[in-house]
C-alpha cells in the first residue's frame, strides 16, 4: 500500500473548492456578526467527559478517542462544535442573559456522513443561549436561511418537527430505555409496522399515538390533526403551541415548510423543536433546541441553534462568485506598475506575478486578464491579448 494514500472518507480539498467553501464561510461569518454572533474557537480535542457530557449516543459512536499521554485520561477528537460552544457559555462567558455566539471548523466522525460520504465535515453554525422562548428559535431559522441564501441556495424546503411529542408519548406509558431505544430506532425509518408490533403491549391510546406520528407529515393542517387525534398531554399541547407559533411567523416560507412529527433528529441531544433545510436530495443544514445540555455543565441554560456543512453545499452545486484572476509581469522595480497591482487587491482583486522564467506554464495560473503598459499607463486586457 502506498504510504500517501488517505484513509477512507477523507480527501484534500484542492484550490478551487477550497476557494468556494472559504469565500462561503467568510461571507457568512460575516453576516452572522451583523446580527450580533460571536465567534469563538474551541479546540479539535477535549476530555471526553467533557466532550461527550449531555449528548447522550448521539455522538458517542461517532467520536475518535484517544489517551493523553500527558494526564493518562481519554481525549476525543469533536465530532460536533455545539457542544463545546455550550461549555464556553456555561463556564467562561457566565453571561446572565441572551449570549449569541457562532463558530466554523473541521470536525470528525468515525463513519462517514452526508451525500459527500467525508468524515471529516467543516462546519459551520449559530447559537442562541439564555432564551426559552419561540422567539429564539425562529431568529435562528431565519438566521440559517440567510446563511443559505447567501451561499446562494434559492430554493429550500424546511421540515421542523419537535421531540417532545414523541419523548412525552413515552413517557406517559413509562417506556423502558430498551424499548424506548426500539421505537426510536423503529419511528426514524418511519416503519410503521414495526412501531405497531413493538408498541403493542402499551396501552391502546399510546400505541395508536405512535403508530399515527409516521403519518403526521405536511402543511399546517398537520398540526390540527395532531391536535385532534393525539393525547391531550401538557408536553404534547405546548409542543404543538411551539410548532404554530413558529408557522405564522415565518410567513416568508411558509408555502416551502413541512411539519414532521416523527422527525426525531438529535433525540437524545435536542429537547424541542428539531428543524432541517433540504435542498433536493440533500440537507443542507439542521438544529433545533437543546435546553437539557447546559444542565449537564452545571449550568442550566436553555439553548437553540443550528450547523451546517460547507462541504455538503459545494457538494450541493452552489455556486460562489470568483475574483477575476488578473497576470502581471514581474518588475519590481516599476513604481506606477506595483502601485497598480496594489490598487486592484485592495479593490478585492486576484493579481498573480508572473515569476521569471515561468512564461510557457501561463495558462496553468487560469488569468482571465493581463496587465499591459499603454501610453505609460498600465491596463487590464484580455489575456487573450498577450
Amino acid at each position: 500500500m502506498r504510504t500517501w494514500l488517505l484513509p477512507e472518507y477523507f480527501e484534500d480539498i484542492l484550490p478551487e473548492e477550497a476557494g468556494r467553501i472559504e469565500a462561503m464561510r467568510r461571507l457568512i461569518l460575516d453576516e452572522f456578526a451583523c446580527y450580533g454572533y460571536e465567534l469563538v474557537m474551541p479546540p479539535m480535542l477535549e476530555y471526553v467527559d467533557s466532550l461527550l457530557t449531555g449528548t447522550g449516543h448521539d455522538l458517542d459512536l461517532q467520536t475518535f478517542k484517544l489517551v493523553d499521554q500527558l494526564s493518562g485520561r481519554m481525549l476525543g477528537v469533536r465530532a460536533d462544535i455545539t457542544p463545546q460552544v455550550a461549555r464556553i457559555d456555561a463556564h467562561l462567558l457566565n453571561c446572565n442573559g441572551v449570549t449569541r455566539l457562532c463558530y466554523a471548523g473541521s470536525v470528525l466522525r468515525t463513519r462517514p456522513v452526508g451525500l459527500s460520504r467525508t468524515r471529516e465535515p467543516l462546519q459551520l453554525g449559530a447559537e442562541i443561549f439564555g432564551h426559552h422562548g419561540i422567539e429564539s428559535d425562529l431568529e435562528v431559522q431565519q438566521l440559517m436561511l440567510k446563511a443559505l441564501a447567501i451561499a446562494g441556495v434559492t430554493t429550500v424546503s424546511l421540515d421542523i418537527g419537535h421531540v417532545a411529542i414523541f419523548r412525552a408519548l413515552l413517557h406517559s406509558a413509562a417506556v423502558a430505555p430498551p424499548l424506548e431505544a426500539e421505537l426510536f430506532a423503529a419511528m426514524q425509518t418511519k416503519d410503521v409496522p414495526a412501531v405497531a408490533e413493538l408498541a403493542k403491549g402499551l396501552d391502546r391510546k399510546t400505541r395508536d399515538a405512535l403508530a399515527l406520528l409516521p403519518e403526521l407529515y405536511g402543511d399546517l393542517k398537520v398540526l390540527a390533526e395532531a391536535k385532534r387525534r393525539l393525547p391531550a398531554l401538557p408536553a404534547i399541547r405546548s409542543a404543538l403551541r411551539d410548532l404554530t407559533a413558529l408557522s405564522k411567523s415565518q410567513t416568508d416560507w411558509s408555502s416551502h415548510c413541512s411539519f414532521d412529527l416523527s422527525e426525531l433528529r438529535g433525540y437524545h441531544y435536542h429537547s424541542g423543536v428539531v428543524f432541517a433545510a433540504y435542498s433536493g436530495a440533500y440537507t443542507l443544514a439542521q438544529g433545533g433546541r437543546y435546553d437539557e445540555v447546559g444542565k449537564a455543565f452545571g449550568r442550566a441554560r436553555p439553548a437553540t441553534g443550528f450547523s451546517l456543512d460547507l462541504r455538503e453545499l459545494v457538494a450541493a452545486g452552489v455556486v460562489v462568485n470568483k475574483s477575476i484572476r488578473i497576470l502581471a509581469p514581474y518588475r519590481p522595480k516599476d513604481a506606477r506598475l506595483q502601485r497598480r497591482i496594489a490598487s486592484l487587491r485592495r479593490s478585492g482583486r486576484t493579481v498573480i506575478v508572473e515569476l521569471p522564467g515561468h512564461q510557457r506554464y501561463r495558462e496553468e495560473l487560469n488569468c482571465e486578464q493581463m496587465l499591459f503598459e499603454e501610453a505609460g499607463r498600465w491596463v487590464t486586457r484580455s489575456s487573450r491579448h498577450a
